[in-house]
């Protein structure tokens, strides 16, 4: 009898203001930066390369550095250099700098807000930036916030809707493009208060290149829920939750146990 594939647990790094942290996604705001709501601030001992070298030494691939906003770029080239070709990197990548952040050492680069100039989809410039590093070498990111019974893009750490809906011919599309998709469900990132099991279901039945889901995850069991709710086609990653990170909910060690079952 042949085995599908298992959701599996993928790490990140979030970055901001040039440090590890966890935040509640939607505090994140230019316009009133002291909205701001963070569940973790690494110490000194707890650096970008820190993380990087701990994922790395459980072979966890697959994992996504995000640099939230400027003054991110030495502490991500050091998490990358800590694990050359492991970690995916997003975060202003443009078509004029994807190809430097694979040279640093990133094994594929994510993109979101480069792709909606004035909010608005441009398949010109996802054409470019595909050419520029490669289909197998860029993830979209189409990480969005609910809006009735829609899904919508959200750009610009996740502050601004987009004119594209999250649904079957807008991953169609994209996927001619790219090898894999992350998605945060904006409005329950950082809250871990469970994930938006209706958007993992759909996704589940959308997607066929490798697809990340982020946001609300609390508990070790949510990560077969995952695979049940998509059959095994959509993977997950534990923020807020994790004891790496400051959290009660998930034991990290347990998790990567979990997610290397067979």
């Amino acid at each position: 009898m042949s085995s599908r594939r298992r959701s599996r647990f993928r790490p990140c790094i979030d970055l901001h203001g040039g440090v590890v942290k966890q935040i509640v996604g939607s505090s994140l705001s230019d316009a009133d930066p002291e909205s701001l709501k963070t569940n973790f601030v690494a110490s000194e001992n707890e650096s970008p390369r820190a993380f990087a070298l701990m994922y790395k030494e459980h072979n966890l691939r697959g994992g996504h550095v995000i640099k939230l906003g400027g003054g991110n770029d030495e502490a991500a080239r050091e998490a990358l250099e800590a694990w050359p070709g492991g970690l995916q990197i997003g975060g202003g990548i443009t078509e004029e700098n994807a190809k430097q952040w694979i040279d640093a050492g990133a094994e594929k680069v994510i993109v979101t807000s480069y792709l909606f100039p004035s909010r608005s989809f441009s398949l010109e410039r996802l054409r470019a930036l595909s050419s520029a590093v490669g289909k197998d070498r860029l993830v979209v990111d189409v990480s969005c916030r609910r809006r009735g019974a829609s899904w919508i893009v959200a750009m610009n750490k996740w502050q601004d809707l987009t004119n594209m809906e999250v649904n079957q011919d807008t991953l169609d599309l994209l996927a001619e493009y790219c090898s894999e998709f992350l998605i945060h469900a904006a409005d329950v990132e950082g809250l871990c208060q469970g994930i938006d099991e209706e958007l993992v279901q759909r996704l589940g039945e959308w997607v066929d290149i490798p697809t990340t889901y982020a946001g609300g995850a609390r508990a070790l069991s949510d990560l077969d829920l995952v695979d049940h709710l998509s059959n095994g086609k959509v993977d997950l990653t534990f923020g807020s939750s994790l004891d790496i990170f400051g959290g009660t909910q998930v034991k990290f060690l347990d998790l990567v146990k979990h997610s290397a079952r067979t």
